[in-house]
């Protein structure tokens, strides 16, 4: 390691497969809740706003705390920030099932949110110090997988655990995985330290600036502004859409199981979205053009899926668009948010704004569409929803669209 050491930083893609495996076991811990919320509602009474809550109250970690995580990240250091994460996800995913109540659920939930913040807001800055330039986009691209990657796993896998077993083993399973994924990083991914030497040599005698005013930074930037309220008006409908999807077919009539199976689908079917969108950026393809693609397609997928009487295998090609193209958002936005920071130093941060504001979309998201299927007896208002995100989601990748033809950022 020495001998590396003194030729420079390290770079190779399995680091940076290895951060993205971490950032798919932190995800694991956010929709191990909807494949459960069944039997939970069961159990403790849980009435369907409540639950929305109980889906939305991971991100509240994320709503209140992206942009400090953000800076904190920068100064103990970004493979640290995710150490910890790891290690608060696998603590709440232990105790948690240790407290049958809905109290107790609610405030583990609120530190796992924490925990998956400080493993998923480092992230992107991490895969950029780790990768070649060359490598950024695609890599990036794989990165917004990360989430439909764990719908995929534990929507599948957990509804088959909990068709013979119980909430509370699927949260104990999850427990020893993601302290088995704290010791790959620890041995595996290299050491902040190796990487603050070098840029210490590079920039010798540049004073680091103060973290005030990396916040003012990061928050005086119209762009990051942007690409942060991009991902919100992206997030909460593909969250509550989404993340109901279990309970909607168990009301149909199908068991737990076929209804957890239907949901991975349409939740992994995100990830050809974000697979495609960094290659489509690797090819030259315009942010902007893809952003509006996503939006467009999501707020037409959810009106036939809901607004209209389909059959039920319609309604889940339906969905499944929804949630494939939508996949070109994140992939995009994660782009963005690291050619258009203000500076090096806010890369973490504004990571962290855009983290926050799409944490708040994951947690007004469910709460307002189920409110809305109360009121309305039903899901057939659901697109009224997701259309005004996606019109708004619109707006703003013509105004992005703008923002980087003026600056003239390559892709």
């Amino acid at each position: 390691m020495s001998s590396v050491a003194s030729r420079g930083p390290v770079t190779s893609n399995t680091f940076a497969y290895i951060v993205f495996v971490a950032g798919v076991c932190a995800a694991l811990h956010v929709w191990k809740l909807p494949p459960a919320l069944p039997e939970l509602q069961r159990q403790l009474g849980m009435t369907l706003v409540e639950s929305g809550f109980l889906l939305s109250l991971v991100q509240m970690g994320g709503m209140s705390l992206g942009l400090m995580i953000g800076l904190v990240a920068e100064k103990v250091g970004l493979r640290r920030c995710i150490l910890l994460g790891l290690s608060l996800l696998t603590a709440s995913s232990a105790l948690g099932p240790l407290f049958e109540s809905k109290t107790a659920l609610l405030l583990f939930r609120a530190l796992e949110g924490l925990g998956f913040l400080m493993v998923v807001m480092p992230a992107p800055g991490l895969i950029r110090r780790l990768v070649e330039p060359a490598y950024l986009s695609r890599l990036l691209g794989l990165w917004g997988c990360y989430v439909p990657f764990a719908t995929i796993i534990v929507l599948i896998f957990g509804s088959w655990l909990l068709s013979f077993s119980h909430w509370q083993v699927l949260w104990w399973v999850l427990a020893v995985l993601t302290g088995a994924i704290w010791w790959l990083v620890l041995s595996r991914v290299p050491s902040d330290a190796v990487y603050r030497s070098a840029a210490a040599t590079d920039a010798a005698a540049a004073a680091p600036p103060r973290a005030w005013s990396i916040v003012c930074q990061t928050l005086s930037s119209r762009n990051v502004w942007l690409v942060a309220l991009s991902f919100l008006a992206y997030s909460s409908q593909w969250m509550a859409v989404v993340g109901f999807l279990p309970s909607i077919y168990v009301v149909e009539g199908f068991s737990g199981t076929t209804a957890g199976f239907m949901t991975a689908i349409v939740g992994g079917s995100n990830a050809l979205g974000n697979f495609w969108g960094g290659r489509l950026l690797h090819k030259g393809w315009q942010p902007q053009t893809l952003i509006a693609t996503g939006f467009i397609t999501m707020g037409l997928c959810s009106f036939v899926a809901f607004a209209l009487n389909i059959s039920t295998p319609v309604q889940l090609v339906m969905v499944f668009l929804f949630s494939a193209v939508g996949g070109l958002i994140p992939a995009t936005l994660f782009y963005l948010v690291i050619q258009l920071a203000p500076s090096r130093q806010t890369t973490s941060t504004s990571v962290g704004w855009m983290q926050q504001c799409t944490a708040l979309g994951q947690f007004i998201g469910p709460p307002i569409v189920a409110w809305v299927a109360t009121l309305a007896g039903g899901w057939q208002m659901t697109w009224v929803v997701t259309g005004l995100f996606s019109l708004a989601g619109i707006t703003m990748a013509w105004m992005l669209g703008k923002a980087l033809q003026a600056r003239g950022t390559p892709v």
